[in-house]
């Protein structure tokens, strides 16, 4: 068995695509998945699977979803080693990271698109992209920020998840219980 953590996008937010984590937990469980835990409401899971192609973990779970809340949700599996490569390689000072934002990106963009969305600046608002995470920080705090997901996602034809330093510390450290 090996240890995954996958990111649910856009569920819980604004009363919009309601996706109770007890029921989900249960739904995972049932889907073949073990030791299924979920960490806060925004769709954050951390759980085991003898599945070793990510993409039939993450249409597993996508088709569980749409089964049983009737909704599409996108789905992001990743293993522990890459997350922490992500959290490790966050370029921003030490300070800069504890509040900023990891965007996580279902595919790793070309070069070509990455220089086309590295184009667009807004004051007080700094992003790295580095392979398939772009690392955030907003000086104003992440909801007062001009840029957001979406146009990351369409200038580089992926989608991806936010999640917060707290988060991402959360999530390595559950996943390091269940690996152990």
């Amino acid at each position: 068995m090996k240890t995954y953590i996958v990111l649910l996008k856009g569920i819980n937010v604004g009363g919009h695509k309601k996706v109770p984590m007890a029921e989900l937990r249960e739904l995972l469980s049932k889907s073949g998945f073990e030791d299924v835990q979920t960490y806060i409401q925004s769709g954050n899971v951390v759980l085991q699977s003898s599945e070793k192609k990510i993409q039939k973990i993450e249409e597993t779970i996508k088709n569980a979803i749409l089964d049983y809340f009737g909704f599409e949700v996108s789905v992001l599996a990743i293993t522990r080693p890459d997350l922490k490569r992500i959290f490790d390689d966050c370029p921003f000072s030490e300070e800069k990271k504890k509040t900023s934002y990891f965007m996580m990106l279902h595919d790793t963009p070309s070069n070509e698109l990455i220089k086309v969305a590295s184009e667009k600046v807004y004051e007080g608002e700094e992003y790295k992209i580095i392979m398939d995470c772009i690392y955030f920080y907003c000086a104003s705090g992440y909801g007062n920020a001009k840029f957001n997901a979406n146009f990351f996602e369409r200038i580089l034809k992926t989608f991806a998840t936010s999640r917060n330093y707290n988060t991402m510390v959360k999530l390595l450290s559950l996943s390091s219980e269940q690996a152990t």
